[in-house]
């Protein structure tokens, strides 16, 4: 019998999608066992569901319940402010089939479910509240939703349920400075980043509130706004008040909506057993079913799961060659085009003159849109000539013209509703980049493979053919050749290029149809969708602004380092006697261990190979380093030679004709932790703890009228290893900005930090990060070029101080072995199929798994930051450059650059994730100048 709503009644209204987004973000990834359906963000909504009901008892219970949703991304706040929310990200892939199901289980649980096309979920909170306070009645909303504290008094009350914490007038007094009657008129001052609502540009909430609680009132304000006395602050309100006042009609909520609905309709009613358990035996969620199901006093239903098939299964076509098409007109490419917008995707390989794709040259597109049905189209291959080896210019006869190839397929590569699907799809992307043609959205199968399978094997295509397909892709050698008689893909005939570039989509299609399904099964598809699938287009666009290098400053320095490597080598000499090539370790070997007799500092000789000759690798001579000078004259001379020919020499064949910068190139799927790798050249590896390698940074410049600005997480390692091993001294010092080196010094060899020598600091660092690395006491003494017991004393005691440490690194390796994987706090998984390994390998496979959470978690730090970047950046007159692991390097016109730095570093510094919440706050070290070496 339903009772009318009334003076006594008490209204709960819960906020769907914060339901929603913090059971999806607070959970890891769940698939339903017999179809692979994600339905994780589903278990945590209804688990918030049975203990909302669970605990909606007592007098201040509810007599009423809603749980309302939001329709859609289109409301009637686009119409006035096409902007609107224009900044939100896309809703991850595995959440949006949960969405309908959110729905599905509210109603099986026999609560009101709201939902209104055209409005947003809060407005309908804000009539609902409206109109039960008009009734008499009592409204709690179940929300932290800042945007409804507008609503908060004379009868209404929110409710935080994640904290268990009520929010009232002095709760929004506290939020925004003034209250709930004035929310709306701060809000509109303050805008919000996150809605995309303007605001009044440089005020935030304290202004705001400040100017609110002295003028009264938004209207008041504004219409005195000339008695303000800060000049800057008084033109921003006078210019821009048009733009306030548009933000606060975006803000304040509607509270007259016409409701198909009535209070009445809203009553706690009991949910049907039958019903509520057959929708939890259907998601398979059989621990809640039991518990629902003990609870309601019935049996709960058997719930038999299908098994899921380890690998997707893939059309069972045979491969032929022969039966792929060659697109010669642009009536065959139409047809190939309608067939691409009728399947909704397609499979697209590119054929180039080079591996650089800044300089390469289009030869030629190949297309799939089914497993079998290939095309490739000849736009740039050179016809053949019996006189010349290398073929002539002369353009082949048979192809399509370039320009209206191009044309053609732009608005289908560039259709928002059509999934390109690529192999290294960044390469592809630049290649059609530079051609004006901006691919999206893609899928890359190279991505899909790493997400899954990091550290079990690697991500080529001809290795994932094998793997997955069973089949040997055709091979390029010998079409291209090799050595001096090698030739570009122009001048691969026709007909051979049909055979094998059409081949390369058509594996591409069947590798996603293999790999996109098994996404969710192997649960890591947030991990693809937000860490791999977003970062493409944004390292395109960084590899192809590139950085500017000034050959002068490298030319100099080459000649300087030879200057300075023939000095190392007279002192090399005068130790050893005589010349001898100091590149060659085996004169090197020869030298110190049979006529100098040099010993390592166990008394021994090194071992020597195969070959008879001694090691002289980098480690024996760091050894031999701590008793020796000569050694250490070597490794110095090794580091100067290594600089040249690697940078100083290296850069200046790199450096672009045509741009005058260099354009690395990132690979994604390069480290199994996540971090990205450069190469071609590598800009990661310059070294900056020596002066020379720091010296080669100030090669990389600015544009005449622009700065470097370089912004680097400070320990981010560091502070996430106090956060997962639970270090409550190093969260405390973290908080407290003490230096965690000194402080670990202090703790381990109890000395105040106020008698802290750099010796012992830099020992205590050296511990910091080789205990990060799993360092032995071996690794130590290397390092440190102290004896190997009192290295290993060294860890033996901060083990003794820190024993977090020791209990993670034990939990982890664990953890590794019972399941062949670890972990980053973002779900990335990091094969650890070595973890189980006897001998030298199981010791090098336990560091590994130590280290890749932490390292892992930071590269994914990193790679959130950078995704979020160039839409935080866009309007400012900076470009971002370069990553060089926790480091981000931009170009930015002088005088904005201070802009760029608060809003990089705010980026930066919050690229964690609601449900990752570190107990130490990221901290992010921010510097600017004409070159590399002055902004670091």
């Amino acid at each position: 019998m339903t009772t009318q709503f009334g003076k006594g009644c008490h209204l709960h209204l819960i906020d769907g999608s914060a339901f929603i987004f913090r059971a999806y973000h607070a959970l890891p990834p769940l698939t339903r066992a017999s179809d692979g359906l994600p339905v994780g963000a589903v278990s945590g909504f209804v688990n918030m569901l049975q203990r909302y009901v669970e605990t909606n008892a007592g007098p201040d219970a509810a007599t009423h319940v809603a749980v309302i949703f939001d329709k859609g991304s289109q409301t009637f706040r686009n119409e006035m402010y096409d902007q609107y929310k224009a900044n939100r990200e896309a809703m991850p892939e595995d959440l949006r089939p949960q969405i309908p199901l959110t729905r599905d289980a509210t109603r099986a649980f026999n609560i009101a479910c709201e939902e209104l096309e055209g409005f947003e979920a809060d407005d309908i909170i804000a009539t609902l509240s409206h109109m039960a306070r008009e009734a008499g009645g009592r409204v709690t909303i179940l929300s932290s939703d800042k945007d409804l504290m507008q609503l908060v008094g004379d009868g209404v009350e929110m409710l935080d349920p994640m904290k268990n914490k009520r929010i009232d007038r002095d709760g929004v007094i506290e939020k925004f400075g003034v209250g709930p009657e004035r929310v709306v008129d701060v809000q509109a001052l303050a805008g919000d980043s996150v809605d995309n609502v303007p605001g009044a540009p440089g005020i935030g909430i304290k202004t705001a509130a400040l100017l609110i609680n002295e003028f009264g009132d938004l209207e008041s304000l504004l219409d005195r706004a000339e008695e303000i006395k800060q000049p800057k602050r008084r033109q921003t309100l006078i210019e821009h008040r048009a733009q306030i006042e548009l933000s606060k009609r975006l803000v304040q909520l509607d509270c007259d909506m016409t409701l198909p609905f009535g209070l009445d309709d809203l009553e706690i009613r009991d949910p049907d057993p039958e019903t509520l358990l057959g929708f939890l035996a259907e998601m398979e969620f059989r621990t809640v079913t039991k518990r629902i199901a003990d609870r309601l006093g019935t049996a709960a239903p058997v719930i038999e799961a299908a098994p899921v098939a380890e690998v997707a299964q893939v059309a069972d076509k045979p491969f032929d060659t022969d039966a792929y098409a060659c697109v010669r007109t642009m009536e065959a490419l139409q047809v190939w085009i309608d067939r691409i917008v009728e399947r909704g995707h397609v499979a697209i390989d590119t054929e180039t003159t080079s591996l650089d794709e800044m300089r390469a040259e289009l030869v030629g597109i190949s297309l799939c849109v089914e497993a079998g049905e290939a095309c490739y189209i000849p736009l740039g291959h050179k016809a053949a000539s019996q006189d010349d080896l290398f073929g002539s210019d002369a353009r082949a006869e048979g192809q399509m013209d370039m320009a209206a190839c191009l044309t053609a397929l732009k608005p289908v590569l560039e259709d928002e509703s059509i999934l390109k699907i690529g192999q290294n799809m960044k390469y592809d992307a630049k290649v059609l980049a530079l051609l004006d043609i901006n691919v999206a959205p893609i899928d890359d199968t190279m991505l899909l493979s790493y997400a899954m399978h990091a550290g079990l094997h690697n991500h080529g295509m001809d290795t994932l053919s094998e793997r997955y397909l069973g089949h040997t892709p055709i091979p390029i050698k010998p079409l291209l050749g090799s050595g001096k008689s090698a030739i570009t893909f122009d001048r691969v005939p026709i007909d051979d290029a049909v055979r094998y570039a059409a081949e390369d989509a058509d594996i591409t299609l069947r590798l996603w149809e293999v790999l996109k399904p098994q996404l969710h099964v192997k649960g890591v598809t947030t991990v693809y969708e937000t860490l791999e699938r977003p970062l493409v287009p944004v390292l395109a666009q960084m590899e192809m602004a590139g950085v500017k290098v000034d050959r002068d400053t490298l030319s100099r320095m080459s000649n300087a380092f030879s200057q300075k490597m023939a000095g190392l080598e007279d002192e090399i000499y005068a130790l050893s006697g005589r010349k001898f090539a100091i590149n060659s370790p085996k004169q090197l070997g020869e030298l110190m261990f049979d006529e100098m007799n040099l010993t390592m500092p166990d008394g021994k000789k090194p071992a020597t190979g195969k070959s008879g000759a001694y090691s002289t690798g980098a480690d024996i001579l760091e050894d031999l380093a701590t008793i020796h000078d000569m050694p250490r004259l070597i490794l110095d001379w090794r580091q100067l030679d290594k600089l040249k020919s690697t940078y100083t020499d290296a850069l200046q064949k790199h450096i672009n004709p045509e741009t005058g910068r260099v354009h690395t190139s990132y690979s994604i799927a390069g480290a199994n932790t996540g971090r990205l790798a450069s190469t071609d050249p590598n800009l990661q590896n310059i070294p900056v703890r020596s002066e020379e390698g720091r010296r080669i940074r100030e090669a990389f410049i600015a544009e005449e009228g622009k700065v470097l600005v370089s912004l680097d997480y400070s320990q981010i390692e560091l502070r996430i290893l106090a956060h997962v091993a639970g270090i409550a001294e190093l969260k405390q010092a973290f908080r407290e900005g003490v230096d965690i080196h000194a402080l670990t010094a202090s703790e381990m060899f109890n000395v105040p930090l106020e008698e802290m020598t750099p010796d012992i600091r830099r020992q205590a660092k050296a511990i910091n990060f080789g205990v990060i690395y799993g360092i032995s006491g071996f690794g130590l003494a290397r390092n440190l070029r102290i004896p190997r017991d009192q290295a290993q004393g060294f860890i033996d005691r901060y083990f003794e101080r820190f024993p977090g440490i020791r209990a993670y690194m034990d939990d982890t390796i664990r953890f590794a072995k019972d399941h062949g994987y670890v972990q980053t706090l973002f779900g990335r998984k990091i094969n650890t199929p070595e973890i189980n390994a006897k001998g030298p390998q199981a010791g090098f496979a336990r560091r590994a798994a130590i280290n890749a959470p932490i390292q892992g978690t930071a590269a994914d730090v990193i790679r959130r930051a950078m995704i979020r970047m160039p839409e935080a950046i866009k309007g400012q007159p900076a470009k971002m450059l370069l990553q060089v692991h926790d480091e981000l390097l931009f170009e930015v016109e002088d005088g904005a650059q201070n802009k760029l730095i608060d809003t990089a570093r705010d980026i930066m510094e919050n690229a964690s994730d609601p449900a990752v919440r570190l107990d130490v706050k990221l901290a992010v070290d921010a510097g600017q100048g004409p070159n590399w070496a002055a902004a670091h």
